[in-house]
């Protein structure tokens, strides 16, 4: 099911639907597949067609961290927080801070 949704979501990209939820849900059926590197890369293209979509930065740093880069995801969690901020989407901010504190270095005082 996935694999035929991902070759359908594909075949969109560089036409006219091309945009910010169709890159997310590239990335989103990508991800699920265990594709972490393949969904980083469209999650990417989402940003930078939207770079106020919340739910893309979210899912990106959830990407990142599936590829053991840390800081990839911190990074896009910190900017994801700062859009969810200004958007009033306190839902997104408050999963990419938990995120975000689930992966910082401990203290080792």
């Amino acid at each position: 099911m996935n694999e035929a949704l991902i070759a359908n979501l594909r075949a969109q990209c560089g036409g006219p639907r091309d945009g910010a939820l169709l890159r997310f849900s590239l990335g989103n059926a990508l991800l699920s597949l265990g594709d972490a590197p393949a969904a980083a890369e469209e999650l990417r293209h989402a940003v930078r067609f939207d770079p106020r979509y919340s739910a893309a930065w979210k899912l990106l740093g959830k990407a990142l961290l599936a590829m053991e880069d840390r800081a990839g995801a911190a990074d896009a969690w910190t900017h994801g927080i700062e859009v969810a901020r200004e958007r009033g989407d306190k839902q997104a901010e408050k999963e990419m801070t938990v995120f975000l504190r689930r992966i910082e270095p401990k203290d080792a005082s």
